[in-house]
């Protein structure tokens, strides 16, 4: 528990921060998953599209501070030479 009203405002606010930053990352993982499961099952116009979808939600989860710009551009490299191979993770 707080001792001071600053203090526990800051604790409010920080897990208002991270709940909307988990939400952020869910949804962006959730879209990776996506192509994941399009490159399993070898499905080369899904993996695509899953990947056109997944682009601006990444980029989106950068722009609200949840994860580093560059971490979602290694990301999005890295999709995309995957699905452009057609090769799944493992």
């Amino acid at each position: 528990m707080a001792n001071h009203k600053s203090a526990a405002k800051r604790d409010r606010q920080s897990k208002m921060r991270r709940l909307r930053n988990r939400m952020n990352k869910s949804a962006m993982k959730t879209a990776i998953r996506v192509i994941e499961d399009a490159l399993v099952a070898g499905s080369e116009e899904q993996a695509k599209a899953a990947l056109q979808a997944a682009i601006p939600v990444i980029y989106k989860t950068a722009s609200k501070g949840s994860i580093h710009k560059k971490n979602a551009s290694r990301k999005v490299s890295r999709l995309t030479k995957r699905v452009n191979t057609m090769q799944p993770l493992a």
